[in-house]
């Protein structure tokens, strides 16, 4: 079947808040070389977009200025040098930007197969969460068996794959989360230990917990306060990975005891980082994280779908934390 020419697509009209996504229509892109055109047919919602409708997150130069940085759906067409993938195939994919619309570019290297016990629909809030916590968690700050971990905001779409995936390679898993329902998410998922954040004092029950030890991993994307917090309550030879900062990228604090307990901070964020690195990741996934789904150990959790058309509702959820889990954009109703 021959492509349109055309699409529907989700662009940001101007910086500002969700009312700022209006639909349009555009040409259908075309994908180099080493990339694939996918029929789109769900998009995750992530707190990127949020943060590019915004103003203060741009995409790479030379990629799509429509939100949108994971997909699930049909591959359309093929770059020349593509091999390894067909036409028709399922897929879903991390992407540079561009997930708001009917069709989307992404790196061949950058695919993933859907695995068979999750829909084409829920499979697009995979690749975002899956390459960022892979990467930070065990890559960057190498948790292994045996150890103890610990991330904030457990029941978003980042916390909620780090529990999972933390637990199914052998760590202790502590979370913290803004109310008892999500607490309980947490736990539902893996955590050994859920602590409302709004109630109590996370860094001392961290401390109880463990006996005064501390955690060797923390994923953080708070910032701020927590900072210090997370220094104060990680293990000798500790690691903190921070990926966001939604308190602030400003802290002051006191490091005598972190270099005394030989600790290490590390930080990033992944889609600044080369195709080739991503493709590492996507490699890694596919051998590692993928068996998982199949074995009943890891899936996507899925808060609500929303219509495409309602783009705007699924950011105002988002930024107002009502969320467990991911967000989904389904963009052809299937």
């Amino acid at each position: 079947m021959p492509l349109p020419n055309m699409m529907n697509a989700m662009e940001i009209s101007e910086y500002g808040g969700p009312e700022v996504l209006q639909p349009v229509t555009r040409s259908i892109p075309t994908p180099g070389a080493s990339h694939v055109l996918i029929r789109v047919a769900a998009a995750g919602v992530n707190r990127p977009d949020a943060i590019q409708r915004a103003g203060h997150y741009p995409p790479p130069p030379g990629q799509s200025d429509l939100p949108g940085l994971e997909v699930s759906g049909e591959i359309a067409a093929l770059g020349s040098d593509v091999t390894g993938l067909s036409i028709g195939e399922s897929v879903c994919a991390l992407t540079p930007g561009g997930g708001y619309a009917e069709y989307c570019i992404a790196p061949a290297a950058h695919c993933l197969p859907i695995p068979k016990d999750v829909s084409i629909v829920d499979a697009a809030g995979l690749p975002e969460t899956a390459f960022t916590v892979w990467h930070n968690v065990f890559q960057r700050a190498y948790l292994t068996s045996g150890e103890s971990f610990l991330v904030h905001g457990g029941s978003s779409g980042i916390g909620t794959t780090a529990i999972q995936l933390a637990k199914a390679f052998g760590a202790t898993v502590y979370a913290t989360a803004g109310s008892d329902e999500k607490c309980a998410a947490c736990c539902n998922l893996g955590a050994d230990m859920a602590i409302n954040y709004k109630e109590d004092d996370w860094a001392a029950e961290i401390r109880t917990a463990t006996e005064k030890r501390g955690v060797d991993v923390i994923l953080d994307m708070v910032g701020g306060d927590y900072i210090q917090k997370n220094i104060d309550s990680l293990a000798v030879d500790g690691r903190l990975a921070i990926i966001a900062f939604l308190k602030g990228a400003k802290a002051e604090l006191t490091l005598n005891r972190f270099m005394v307990k030989r600790q290490t901070i590390t930080a990033s964020t992944l889609r600044a980082q080369s195709d080739t690195v991503k493709a590492g990741i996507a490699a890694e996934l596919r051998d590692k994280v993928w068996p998982l789904i199949s074995e009943g150990r890891f899936r996507p959790v899925v808060d609500t779908t929303f219509d495409f058309s309602d783009a705007a509702q699924a950011h105002q959820r988002m930024e107002a934390s009502e969320h467990i889990g991911k967000l989904i954009l389904n963009v052809t109703k299937e």
